[in-house]
């Protein structure tokens, strides 16, 4: 049991899983944002062609 233990704590295999996670989870907000930005830009100008066609 102790050496099982002593195997799992030493272990650091997860370690890199976890921060490639957070990478991503990261990264997911960043580009989650970016499109929320561009699409509110994008709205504008459709609402502006929209108005200038009628």
């Amino acid at each position: 049991m102790r050496r099982l233990l002593c195997k799992f704590l030493g272990d650091r295999s997860g370690a890199t899983s976890l921060e490639y996670a957070l990478i991503a989870a990261g990264l997911s907000i960043v580009i989650l944002g970016a499109v929320q930005t561009i699409g509110t830009a994008v709205t504008a100008k459709y609402t502006s062609v929209g108005s200038a066609i009628h």
